[in-house]
């Protein structure tokens, strides 16, 4: 029994004619065909008539245009093809074949419907594209051109324009404008909807990556505050440890100065046994928390405690300058966006008295983020430099030493 179709060995496709099975060897240079009792579906979509030649072509066409719909016509048009040629016909095509060897055929460009190539041109099909597309999908709309440019997007000649034989002819069926105007309005309307699907989809896209890096900064910042946490707890375990010594080294003085009053005025010395018994000084043990580099919370703990040593006979001086200093961080922590409370000029007198004599005063200042400009004639905090954090540490750092009476005894 002589096959119902065709199909080609190198690629698979069923053809439904020894024609169609022509055209695909030239577009495609496959020759290896050979007769298929499988036939090739004739689907027509019942609601705008569109042919389709598999059920992958249909359930493409349920999915871009809604219609569901499709009668069966395969039967109608199955016939019986064979690839052997009837011997009353073999001296003709000898003949023919002799005549086409001797002269070469000519290439030209298919002849395709004018209205449906602007109209697709209008649409921003480039005009080899268009025409490929309006060639290959028979002429038939406007739609059946812009899905066959879908369907073979990635094809290698798409650019390309096509060329069929001379004596080819090609039917180019027209519509009338009104026709074209709906297609065209349907494709512009598919068009604008698949927009806003991909408009939406990057929009979740967007969210979704909102979410997440919102969700690692607020982990960021826990870490930032937990170790945080740890430092002030660490620091606040040293400074009581530094009271205490500054403490028994204040009592051992005052032990040292009763001593010597009572030897002074000849009296004799406490007996050691009935005095009250000291509290043993302890051996300082060396801190078991991990040495860390110096912060800057600790370069700032060491210039006031440094100011504070070089300026200890004067305390209300001292005390003057930790005031000042503490005055210009927070006007530049309260106000960043204002330019004067980031500003100081260093040959006010004013300033100089407070702080700007005092060795350690500028430079806890240049901790702070203040750097000299105009020639060293002012100290300025850049509006992108000022940090919140720093400003905070040191704040806390001058609340302890005007606070603490121990502060920088030892």
């Amino acid at each position: 029994m002589a096959g119902v179709s065709l199909q080609c060995g190198d690629c698979g496709t069923l053809l439904r004619s020894v024609e169609e099975a022509q055209e695909h060897a030239e577009l495609t240079k496959h020759s290896n065909f050979s007769e298929s009792t499988e036939a090739v579906l004739n689907l027509v979509c019942s609601f705008c008539g569109k042919p389709c030649r598999s059920k992958t072509e249909s359930e493409l066409h349920t999915k871009r245009t809604g219609h569901t719909e499709f009668t069966d016509k395969t039967l109608e048009a199955v016939k019986p093809i064979s690839l052997e040629v009837p011997k009353g016909d073999v001296d003709m095509e000898e003949a023919d074949g002799a005549s086409s060897s001797n002269q070469s055929e000519e290439m030209v460009v298919p002849e395709v419907d004018q209205k449906l190539l602007e109209e697709l041109e209008g649409m921003g099909f480039p005009k080899a594209k268009a025409t490929r597309a309006l060639h290959f999908s028979g002429n038939v709309s406007l739609e059946a051109a812009v899905n066959w440019a879908v369907e073979h997007e990635d094809d290698t000649d798409i650019e390309e324009m096509p060329k069929v034989p001379v004596n080819r002819k090609t039917v180019a069926p027209s519509l009338s404008p009104e026709e074209v105007k709906i297609k065209a309005q349907e494709l512009r309307e598919r068009a604008r909807k698949k927009k806003e699907e991909e408009d939406k989809r990057m929009e979740r896209e967007r969210e979704k990556e909102r979410i997440r890096v919102s969700k690692e900064l607020l982990e960021a910042k826990r870490i930032e505050e937990e170790n945080e946490r740890k430092r002030l707890l660490a620091f606040r375990k040293a400074e009581k440890e530094e009271e205490r010594r500054a403490r028994e080294k204040i009592r051992q003085k005052l032990e040292e100065d009763k001593a010597e009053r009572r030897r002074k005025l000849g009296l004799p010395p406490v007996d050691p046994d009935s005095a009250k018994p000291s509290t043993p000084v302890v051996e300082e043990k060396k801190s078991s928390l991990p040495v860390r580099p110096a912060t800057k919370a600790d370069q700032m703990r060491d210039y006031l405690r440094s100011l504070k040593q070089n300026h200890k006979d004067d305390e209300a001086k001292v005390k003057t300058a930790f005031n000042t200093l503490l005055t210009y961080v927070k006007n530049a922590a309260v106000n960043p966006n204002e330019e004067k409370f980031r500003k100081i000029r260093l040959t006010n007198a004013t300033f100089q008295a407070r702080v700007g004599a005092l060795k350690g005063g500028i430079e806890f200042l240049e901790l702070c983020g203040f750097e000299k400009v105009e020639g060293g004639e002012f100290l300025f905090l850049p509006r992108d430099k000022v940090d919140m954090a720093v400003l905070s540490s040191a704040g806390t750092e001058l609340n302890s030493a005007i606070n603490n009476p121990f502060f920088g005894v030892l």
